[in-house]
């Protein structure tokens, strides 16, 4: 498994801001958000999601941001040809 790069850009008390940066095929390994958490992709790009209920995908678009509720598992693997970033910010008073 090649291991996508996570760059922690902010933590404070009320948010973490992580930069996710995915050559081709790497992944970030299985995880539980342990919050809500918004993404905003940095790049166009294709992720694959491994998760309990089976697999799924996401397009992503530079700018178009998206949001998803603390609890979510997955895998999350770069299925395309480029590399792929995005930032992930999580809202630390909304645990799950």
């Amino acid at each position: 498994m090649r291991q996508a790069e996570a760059i922690r850009r902010l933590e404070t008390d009320a948010v973490r801001v992580t930069e996710w940066r995915f050559e081709p095929g790497a992944e970030t390994g299985h995880h539980r958000h342990a919050y809500d958490y918004v993404i905003v992709p940095l790049t166009p790009g294709t992720l694959r999601l491994i998760e309990p209920a089976g697999v799924d995908s996401a397009t992503l678009a530079p700018g178009v941001a998206y949001s998803r509720k603390a609890g979510v598992e997955h895998n999350v693997i770069n299925a395309g040809e480029r590399m792929l970033a995005f930032v992930e910010v999580e809202l630390k008073d909304r645990p799950g």
